[in-house]
């Protein structure tokens, strides 16, 4: 829809699947971290801040085709670590451009909100930045030190309550297998346990692929990491839903990445997922996933 809108994009570009009808601004490239295990996204881009006057240009340029946007989301990988004074200029810009815009989105790190005062997320919040994408992974801090996450439960839990505090809703990832093996059950079961804590708006679990091969991941994760199968996945999975508390939760595993795509609401939803994942435990070649599993078994 906006591919052929005067902005440019530095390669490659990446934003959430529920941002698919958005206007993608690269305000930032790269990411400021870029050193997790698992993530092969921006290792091959340096973090730069985009001139400023090349961003309020490109809105301009934007406005004067496509008006009616509603929808923006704010690029690279955590663009948070801009300056408050920063992003206010660029969601003002952008709300007056885009009369009609509802919701201003971002990826960010929990380092980057906790840097932000309570009143700079409440002005920021004011401005039009809705909701924030974090990539929580997993809620063990051993695991989060073997992938070299940067982040730990409490500093993830600390920032994210920080945000909502201010308003902004949360929509945030854990990753399915990212453990391995060895490390498979307090993945899960202290996932459960930070999203428990953190309660957000929305949810998902992506399951971990290896791009450059499994061996690649072996040698940057900090231990020993044993590859698992499709009925190791399901039954971390299973081990993650059964231990969930949430409130009401919007859910989704509904990523390519994902072997059983559940979408619903937790808690309501929990005794059906439960079931659904028992079902694919129990008979995987109904779901499709007969060879894979007999490799597990």
């Amino acid at each position: 829809m906006f591919y052929n809108f005067p902005i440019n994009y530095e390669q490659p570009l990446f934003r959430p699947p529920s941002e698919a009808d958005s206007l993608i601004l690269q305000v930032t490239f790269g990411c400021t971290w870029n050193k997790c295990a698992f993530c092969e996204m921006y290792n091959m881009k340096q973090f730069q801040i985009k001139k400023e006057e090349d961003v309020l240009r490109e809105i301009e340029a934007v406005a004067k085709i496509e008006p009616g946007v509603r929808k923006v989301f704010l690029a690279d990988g955590n663009p948070m670590a801009l300056s408050t004074k920063r992003l206010l200029t660029i969601l003002e810009a952008i709300n007056k451009a885009f009369p009609r815009v509802r919701r201003i989105s971002t990826y960010a790190l929990p380092r980057d909100i906790i840097a932000k005062s309570p009143e700079e997320l409440i002005a920021l919040k004011a401005a039009g930045l809705k909701m924030i994408y974090v990539g929580i992974e997993s809620g063990d801090d051993e695991v989060l030190t073997l992938m070299n996450k940067g982040e730990t439960y409490e500093t993830t839990v600390t920032g994210l309550l920080k945000a909502k505090a201010a308003g902004i809703k949360l929509s945030v990832i854990i990753l399915n297998g990212v453990g391995g093996l060895k490390y498979s059950h307090q993945h899960a079961a202290n996932s459960a346990r930070i999203l428990n804590e953190i309660q957000p708006e929305f949810a998902s679990v992506l399951v971990l692929s290896f791009p450059y091969g499994v061996e690649r991941y072996q040698t940057k994760f900090g231990g020993e990491y044993v590859e698992m199968t499709i009925h190791d996945i399901l039954k971390e999975m299973e081990v993650f839903i059964s231990h969930t508390e949430l409130e009401g939760t919007i859910f989704r595993s509904n990523h390519a990445s994902n072997y059983l795509v559940l979408s619903g609401v937790l808690g309501k939803d929990k005794a059906n997922f439960l079931e659904l994942i028992s079902f694919a435990i129990n008979n995987p070649e109904l779901a499709g996933l007969r060879h894979e599993w007999q490799r597990g078994l």
